[in-house]
């Protein structure tokens, strides 16, 4: 799964980067970023050849649900059982979206401890998940758009730490995952493949990262504890 992730870019190095327009809304770097928090994400406007950044809140709830609460069980949806499970299927079709990170974490048993470890692309590039998003509208007709990070199997680089990996999309294929056109589900979850692990690195970082509490630039410093060095693949 992914359950924490760092964008510590600004609204307008994202903007230049996807090539996509914001409103008003704007956000601060961030390096511990957890569920139910505000994220930014991109998506396809329907009617214009034109990507949109927008802030959703991290944790899915489908329109047809009934407790909100349901959002802290979908903060990831599983790459194989998009196109079958009731909260996802109709999103991979009509609902799909880029959500831009510059890091994620993930935490590897070590005896007792559970020693978190960031993962990057390249030297700590851009890149983005493939998300799906909806909106749910609460009993009062508040409107709460939210979104998941698609997961997939692990490359050898992250299956050294989990068992599952956030699906990083490749910069070509932006554009058909955002394709609003592109209604059949099947066909785009082929786009849903571990990352090539040749292009990422990895390195172990400070517990502080467990709490959501710490929200700064040493929450993604490296460290090197029990002998672990800062890079696992070359």
């Amino acid at each position: 799964m992914c359950g924490r992730y760092r964008l510590s870019r600004r609204k307008q190095i994202l903007e230049d980067h996807f090539d996509a327009v914001s409103g008003d809304e704007d956000w601060n770097p961030r390096y511990n970023i957890a569920p139910t928090q505000s994220v930014p994400v991109i998506r396809q406007n329907p009617k214009d050849p034109v990507r949109e950044v927008s802030l959703f809140r991290w944790g899915l709830i489908p329109s047809w649900a009934s407790d909100p609460r349901i959002s802290t069980r979908m903060i990831n949806a599983r790459s194989e059982t998009l196109t079958t499970k009731p909260a996802f299927k109709d999103a991979v079709r009509f609902r799909r979206c880029l959500i831009p990170a510059d890091g994620f974490y993930e935490w590897k048993k070590n005896g007792k401890v559970k020693q978190p470890f960031c993962f990057e692309v390249d030297e700590g590039d851009l890149f983005a998940f493939a998300g799906i998003w909806d909106c749910w509208k609460s009993p009062t007709g508040e409107s709460i758009q939210t979104c998941s990070i698609v997961t997939t199997s692990p490359n050898a680089l992250t299956g050294l730490v989990h068992d599952r990996m956030p699906v990083i999309l490749d910069s070509a294929d932006y554009d058909l995952w955002l394709d609003p056109g592109m209604k059949d589900g099947g066909e785009a979850c082929r786009l849903l493949r571990p990352y090539s692990a040749q292009s990422m690195r990895s390195y172990p970082v400070s517990q502080r990262i467990n709490s959501v509490l710490n929200d700064d630039e040493e929450c993604s410093h490296a460290t090197h504890p029990f002998g672990i060095q800062h890079t696992l693949f070359s």
